[in-house]
């Protein structure tokens, strides 16, 4: 679901994370919910690290640090705003073409 195909405000898709990632930690632009899927990942939230597992929920505020590591192949359901913008450790700020 993306403001491409019709959605005004909100955006959603499937996020697929491989084994042996090791996300860019960022900062958000907009509030984000990970629900996951399947698989076991680590999170980094504002300098805290905690396990998620299939069917825990995860709220990132605007402005958090964030970052998801994981030893084994996982799924998650990601929701946000349309608009999104992340900013990375070097001051560079990306937008995913599914938020716009």
């Amino acid at each position: 679901m993306a403001p491409s195909s019709g959605s005004q405000e909100l955006c959603a898709w499937r996020l697929e994370i491989a084994g042996g990632t090791a996300g860019v930690r960022h900062r958000v632009g907009r509030e984000e919910v990970f629900l996951l899927l399947s698989g076991r990942i680590q999170v980094y939230l504002d300098g805290v690290v905690e396990e998620m597992g299939p069917g825990d929920v995860l709220r990132v505020p605007v402005g958090a640090e964030f970052g998801i590591e994981s030893d084994e192949d996982a799924e998650a359901w990601v929701t946000t705003s349309v608009g999104l913008e992340a900013t990375l450790p070097d001051g560079s700020v990306i937008s995913p073409p599914w938020v716009r």
